[in-house]
């Protein structure tokens, strides 16, 4: 019988608003247990683009963040 290597999970943004707050923008995906190790923690970091992540340095919306994995409730 085959074990389950992939796993279902959530990358939620860091990203801020203009107001300070989290954007609550999140990326849904499948990792393999196995190959996705990062620094023996295990948890995925990938940075992506958030499109309600505000860019202080042009003034709008929208700007590449770091994504941190969660689980899929």
């Amino acid at each position: 019988m085959a074990s389950k290597v992939r796993e279902k999970i959530k990358l939620v943004s860091t990203g801020k608003t203009k107001a300070g707050k989290r954007t609550g923008y999140y990326y849904t995906t499948i990792k393999n247990k196995r190959n996705a190790t990062t620094k023996g923690t295990g948890k995925l970091e990938l940075k992506k683009f958030d499109r309600r992540a505000y860019n202080v340095e042009t003034g709008k919306c929208g700007m590449h963040v770091v994504f941190k994995e969660d689980k899929v409730k």
